[in-house]
């Protein structure tokens, strides 16, 4: 292994080994007392923030890589299409994505507060609390990261879209083929190493959200994350011990997400290799 490949190894995985050693060491206000076991990842596991951190981070994941990926597609193919004015279009999608996430959750924690009450004004909700309740709060977390990424799921998305041959479309078309047909038969087959890629991103992205919700609620009416969570535990406890056993289920959960993403692109590429042949 030359020394370059060793000093990055070394920084990767210092801080998730340190991590997991800290996991099975028990402390009392920041002071080490000795081996815990797994005494750290029992009082986790059985401890109701967990599960509901673990809950809000699973929906916030689910509910947001789908519509992005759904409204993602759709730019992609809007971007991918020949026009006048396309750059302009292009430029427009992706202007949300350049922002910064924690100025977009500031932003949209401004529109959706009651007191100005930017969105209540336009929808003539009056002072309906977006954030100041259990699921709507979590839908206005979903809403602004679905704002803000959508157009990066479009940019992995027209990448791939931009690799199939026109000469296929146009073979299709000759066929008979519908524009529905050629989407499902032509269009979604070739393009699912780049949905593999863009869920992949996106999903491992989602299970880390963190200054989303810390901005625009603070954690509270549900929408805790389990980075959120950790966060807690290490800084505010104060308990390394019961921290570092909570980021490393995390990281765990955040790996096997991973390796199931990788397993299935690789599974693609080998797909489309023999196809070639």
């Amino acid at each position: 292994m030359t020394p370059s490949l060793a000093v990055m190894a070394l920084v990767v995985l210092f801080p998730v080994l340190y991590a997991v050693y800290t996991s099975f060491q028990a402390y009392t206000r920041r002071q080490h007392e000795g081996f815990a076991g797994l005494a750290n990842y029992q009082e986790v596991l059985g401890d109701s923030y967990f599960w509901d951190a673990l809950w809000f981070t699973a929906v916030f994941t689910v509910t947001s890589v789908g519509a992005e990926f759904v409204i993602g597609l759709g730019f992609a193919l809007i971007m991918n299409q020949g026009f006048r004015g396309r750059g302009v279009t292009r430029a427009s999608i992706l202007i949300p994505w350049v922002i910064p996430t924690v100025v977009a959750a500031q932003m949209w924690a401004f529109m959706f507060n009651v007191t100005p009450g930017f969105i209540n004004s336009l929808f003539g909700l009056g002072d309906f609390n977006w954030l100041g309740q259990s699921g709507w709060a979590t839908f206005a977390v979903v809403f602004a990261d679905v704002w803000k990424t959508a157009p990066f799921a479009a940019l992995l998305l027209l990448a791939g879209l931009q690799t199939i041959p026109a000469e296929l479309y146009e073979s299709a078309r000759v066929d008979g083929a519908g524009p529905l047909q050629r989407f499902w038969h032509v269009t979604l087959p070739l393009l699912r190493p780049a949905i593999l890629v863009a869920l992949l991103f996106r999903t491992v992205e989602a299970l880390r959200v963190y200054d989303l919700p810390q901005v625009m609620t603070g954690g509270a009416f549900g929408t805790e994350s389990l980075s959120m969570a950790v966060r807690r535990y290490i800084v505010e406890t104060p308990d390394p011990g019961l921290g570092s056993a909570l980021s490393t289920l995390t990281f765990l959960i955040v790996l096997g997400v991973g390796v199931v993403f990788v397993s299935m692109i690789g599974k693609s590429v080998i797909s489309e290799g023999s196809e070639e042949r």
